[in-house]
């Protein structure tokens, strides 16, 4: 049987039971004609990139709070069903809210991605260097020692490039980033430069549009070297395969793909989350790591072990809800 990370399939020979495909993403979608009409210049083009970080590197420090209201201000007015989406996720996480409370909401939502976006930027360009205080270093040690291999699963929440703000590698180590691919191919590559670079080579970056059957069975390989892989664990790609947890007291999907992987390879998952502080200050949760059980009930097995993820994800969105950044509608309405 195929499984999937994100959306790479490796074949593992034993079948599980898993949902549907989804067939919406949790990211906004945009029309492909007008993309194709603006080319570079379409929102999702690389020109947009290059400006953000070189507009980054020119404008004086002082300018940068004010820079980020005006545009959290355009793009609050100019995105109505982001605005709409932000609103209905976080009712499970604060609960209903009148008109003024859930714009307030919205906004400090918007506000604080665009802080995030503008630091990831800074990082990766080596114009900003992150300060953090790290929660668990002590589950990081573990899970690495005696080189055995490892996969951090993370959410989209705060500074959520967990890959460049991990503790101490060891000498020789990778770590292979599993990213959603970017809307324009060219912005993919400007990205995968800047992980690559930041890193010093060491960070080996993969796109889920690159997927092959036999990516799966790469990674896997790469685990029994003692690599680590780190990818997402709260949003399912369009066709890809996933599992039905329960999050905030509602159904919530999840790929099936890490737990897959760490099953077949006999390593750990180990959630890890980075919150936003303050200005260059982030805070790295390492929660403790999750043992996917093999006993003959497979299902049941990926089944416990993302529910797991999924109880560390939810924990992580009550400590900083308006971090959780999540731009489609990710519950079914009531």
């Amino acid at each position: 049987m195929q499984f999937q990370v994100s959306s790479f399939k490796f074949r593992i020979g034993h079948e599980v039971t898993i949902n549907p495909p989804p067939t919406k993403l949790h990211a906004p979608e945009s029309s492909g004609l007008v993309r194709r009409l603006l080319g570079d210049y379409h929102v999702t083009g690389v020109f947009w990139y290059r400006l953000h970080i070189r507009g980054l590197q020119i404008i004086p420090e002082w300018t940068k709070t004010p820079v980020i209201h005006i545009f959290s201000a355009f793009f609050f007015i100019a995105l109505r069903r982001i605005r709409s989406a932000i609103a209905f996720n976080l009712v499970p996480v604060l609960g209903h809210a009148g008109w003024w409370e859930r714009q307030r909401r919205i906004w400090r939502t918007m506000k604080t991605f665009a802080w995030c976006l503008n630091e990831r930027y800074e990082n990766l360009n080596g114009d900003l260097e992150l300060q953090a205080d790290i929660e668990g270093e002590e589950f990081w040690r573990n899970a690495v020692a005696g080189g055995r291999g490892l996969i951090v699963v993370t959410a989209h929440i705060g500074h959520w490039e967990v890959g460049a703000q991990l503790p101490t590698l060891r000498e020789g180590q990778t770590v292979h980033v599993v990213r959603e691919a970017e809307v324009d191919p060219k912005a993919q590559e400007l990205v995968r430069r800047l992980m690559q670079d930041a890193s010093g080579g060491r960070f080996q970056v993969h796109f889920s549009d690159e997927a092959d059957t036999g990516f799966g069975a790469r990674l896997l390989a790469a685990l029994r070297r003692g690599d680590i892989i780190a990818l997402q664990g709260d949003r399912p790609r369009a066709g890809g395969q996933t599992l039905t947890t329960r999050m905030f007291d509602r159904d919530f999907s999840v790929p099936v793909g890490p737990a897959a992987l760490a099953r077949a390879a006999q390593v750990p998952l180990l959630p890890v989350f980075i919150f936003r502080d303050g200005r260059a200050r982030s805070r790295v949760s390492i929660r403790r790591p999750i043992e996917v059980e093999r006993t003959t009930n497979r299902d049941r097995d990926l089944q416990t072990a993302m529910q797991t993820v999924t109880t560390e994800i939810e924990s992580a969105i009550r400590f900083r809800p308006h971090q959780w950044f999540c731009f489609n509608r990710v519950w079914k309405q009531k």
